[in-house]
């Protein structure tokens, strides 16, 4: 079966841009006839892409189609780049969590910062979750703590980035004197998909971490309430290094989060790039 590529690119535009009326905008056409070829193309596949959302979410068989479409744009302009037919540098999307972009990723940012080959755009989720825009065709490659290869990927592991149950010395005395349980302290998360600091909890007593919790989505504001002593969490060995009045938790027990690349089986020059950065700096700084 073939697909209009057309409107292929118009399923990615309604994807990237979350609306319908966002995708006309940027393809420079009516919402209608973005419209029409959705319907199109969900006619002649016999499947539901899109569920009609804001934003708009692609459906399993709309994640298929996605795949391809991202795959078959990056290796035409691959070739026309070859071809010296191109000027514009690639784009590649790129899934990252929000601790490996604030400390060992910055290495990867600055390696490629003189690329005029490429242009990288991170797309920011927890560990656990970024495997999934790769499935979505939403992204090219992801930093994961999944080691299954999404299908139509390869993964490698790149190390593990340590965490340390940490705290102002004015909080744990507060808090945690005389034997009172960690569980009960109040403790700060990133958002509601971070799980980490319930399964250190879990880990220690059985409990999950208290219910008394700041969300904080944000890396600097995350361990600027850490430091002002709003609560306790794990903070990573390069954040805790900054800190001088934070005092470890539980010092015996450090929690390692390993963590691999995974990237489209792709032969493209400008991925095969990012992904070589991303090793180097993951083995300079990861454990």
């Amino acid at each position: 079966m073939m697909m209009d590529p057309e409107c292929v690119r118009t399923l990615l535009a309604v994807v990237d841009e979350g609306t319908f009326d966002a995708a006309a905008k940027a393809l420079h056409v009516t919402p209608s006839a973005v419209s029409q070829r959705i319907k199109l193309l969900e006619q002649r596949t016999g499947r539901v892409l899109l569920v009609r959302s804001k934003p708009a979410k692609l459906t399993d068989s709309g994640a298929v189609i996605a795949r391809y479409g991202r795959q078959q744009a990056l290796l035409d302009r691959d070739a026309r780049e070859a071809l010296g037919l191109i000027e514009n540098p690639t784009p590649i999307p790129v899934a990252v969590n929000a601790d490996s972009l604030g400390t060992w990723f910055r290495r990867v940012v600055k390696e490629l910062a003189t690329d005029e080959g490429l242009v990288l755009t991170v797309r920011r989720d927890d560990q656990d979750h970024t495997a999934e825009l790769l499935r979505q065709g939403l992204v090219v490659g992801a930093v994961t703590s999944s080691p299954q290869p999404v299908q139509g990927c390869v993964v490698r592991p790149l190390g593990s980035i340590r965490y340390h149950a940490v705290a102002t010395k004015q909080f744990a005395r507060r808090w945690l004197s005389d034997g009172r349980p960690l569980h009960d302290a109040p403790v700060i998360v990133f958002d509601e998909k971070d799980d980490l600091q319930d399964r250190f909890c879990r880990e220690l007593s059985g409990h999950n971490a208290s219910a008394h919790r700041h969300h904080l989505p944000d890396g600097h504001v995350f361990e600027d309430a850490v430091v002002a002593g709003a609560g306790w969490a794990l903070l990573t060995e390069h954040q805790i290094a900054a800190h001088r009045r934070l005092v470890h938790l539980a010092p015996e027990k450090p929690v390692d989060v390993l963590l691999h690349w995974q990237q489209w089986k792709l032969d493209s020059p400008p991925l095969a790039r990012v992904a070589d950065a991303v090793f180097r700096a993951a083995a300079a700084e990861l454990h």
